[in-house]
């Protein structure tokens, strides 16, 4: 059962190899405060894989407390999954 007590994120699989552990990327969009360019930044985090998401997959990812040394994020729900071939 997961709670909404952490903050929520949505990002892209873009790895699911590790043992019930998914890599989500998150992109953020940001100006710069000097020169007002709009920059993008990635952030890698890693969460549970309890709903069975894949490579390239949207997913929403909530905080909850430390499941591993690096993981400290469950999966949600798939916000969109990725196309097939």
């Amino acid at each position: 059962m997961i709670t909404n007590k952490g903050k929520t994120f949505t990002g892209v699989v873009i790895s699911d190899k590790g043992t019930n552990t998914l890599t989500v990327n998150l992109e953020y969009k940001y100006r710069h405060p000097k020169y007002k360019k709009i920059l993008r930044k990635n952030k890698k985090i890693y969460s549970e894989n309890n709903l069975g998401a894949a490579i390239g997959d949207t997913v929403c990812v909530v905080e909850v407390r430390p499941l591993s040394k690096t993981k400290r994020f469950s999966t949600k729900e798939i916000v969109k999954k990725a196309k097939t071939i």
